[in-house]
């Protein structure tokens, strides 16, 4: 349905969420980070430093843009004017890829600083694809639509996570971005198997995978809960479930997530040289 290509698509290798601090970093010794990730919200003014920065990235770097604030799966229509300055940013920066959250975050005309869960009803899954639908429209390219990070269930849903997804896939001609952290976390907190939740997923759908840190906690009985936090390394069992991930769909474009504690960027690096490491063996020979 969009059949736009973006001059420098992602790269099936790791990425990193750029943060400013590390610019003269990654322009100096970059490996093995080939792209980078920005939040929307934090570029849409119409200058400063942070544009120039970005700039500079853009010619060296794919980029991603990733939403956090169009509240796809809110109750009244999107916010026009934030859909506006969307467009105007994706327009002079034509990312490789653009993606946003499973997620609800306005009520009437106030934000709310959380991405919140959605109950996986016929009625939700209208209304996430009409807005999915006007995105696509307004951007005049595919998007990918993030699987979320949750603590409990609604009792509400009419159907699976992934039963809802693959529908919104096929309704909208959406892509998805896999994050493997959430689905570690989710399946935690509510007790059901990650591996068998990667095993259903429409992987052929996928455009980019995320990984990242959580928190751990304990909910009133005691039993585990985690905090999806982006704030730390990713773990082992999640680097695990990753490999598994990759065993299924092949090497896709993944990122490293940290967005608060933010580490120096050899600690960050690091993350990303233990995701290459991962997906170099799945790469394609070189033809002699």
């Amino acid at each position: 349905m969009f059949d736009h290509s973006p001059d420098r698509p992602l790269p099936a290798a790791p990425g990193v969420g750029y943060k400013a601090q590390h610019f003269q970093a990654i322009l100096d010794a970059p490996a093995p980070v080939a792209w980078l990730e920005i939040h929307a919200e934090n570029y849409m003014g119409a200058g400063g430093r942070p544009i120039a920065q970005l700039k500079a990235l853009a010619d060296r770097f794919p980029i991603s843009v990733h939403g956090v604030g169009l509240s796809i799966g809110g109750e009244g229509p999107l916010d026009a004017d934030h859909l506006a300055r969307l467009k105007h940013l994706v327009g002079w920066l034509d990312p490789a890829s653009f993606s946003e959250h499973l997620a609800w975050s306005t009520h009437d005309s106030h934000f709310l600083n959380d991405l919140l869960p959605l109950p996986y009803t016929q009625a939700t899954l209208a209304r996430v694809c009409a807005h999915i639908d006007e995105v696509q429209t307004t951007l005049g390219r595919r998007m990918l639509l993030e699987n979320p990070s949750t603590y409990v269930a609604f009792t509400d849903s009419e159907m699976s996570e992934i039963d809802f997804l693959t529908e919104i896939t096929r309704r909208t001609g959406c892509g998805l971005l896999l994050d493997v952290n959430n689905v570690f976390v989710s399946a935690t907190n509510q007790n059901w198997d990650a591996r068998a939740y990667i095993d259903a997923f429409p992987l052929a759908a996928v455009g980019e995978i995320h990984l990242g840190g959580h928190e751990e906690d304990a909910d009133e009985y005691g039993a585990p809960l985690l905090i999806d936090s982006h704030g730390a390394e990713v773990v082992d069992p999640v680097w695990a479930l990753y490999a598994h991930t990759l065993a299924r769909s092949g090497p896709r474009p993944t990122l490293i997530e940290w967005d608060t504690d933010v580490p120096d960027w050899p600690v960050l690096a690091a993350e990303a040289r233990r995701a290459a490491d991962l997906l170099a063996p799945l790469a394609s020979p070189v033809a002699p």
